[in-house]
């Protein structure tokens, strides 16, 4: 699962717009506007779920639960809105 704010923070440490999300998700730019607007945990189709995760995970961006290990040795925090 992932939160708007979670995406929101993920896109900005990749230093990318929502215009360049949508592109390299294959999702469009409408989509990625509605799940940043969402309210907590984003919702939508598994589908447009799992490019955001898969597009977001390619760019580099290794999404974790909280309190768990990354493969890095980080560890999992919440981002509060």
């Amino acid at each position: 699962m992932i939160t708007a704010p979670q995406m929101r923070a993920a896109r900005a440490l990749l230093g990318m717009d929502q215009r360049e999300l949508a592109e390299r998700t294959g999702l469009s730019l409408p989509t990625i506007q509605r799940m940043e607007a969402s309210e907590g945990v984003i919702r939508g189709n598994v589908d447009s779920l799992m490019k955001l995760i898969a597009g977001l995970e390619q760019a580099g961006i290794e999404l974790i639960g909280e309190g768990a290990t990354s493969s890095m040795g980080g560890r999992g925090v919440r981002l509060r809105a």
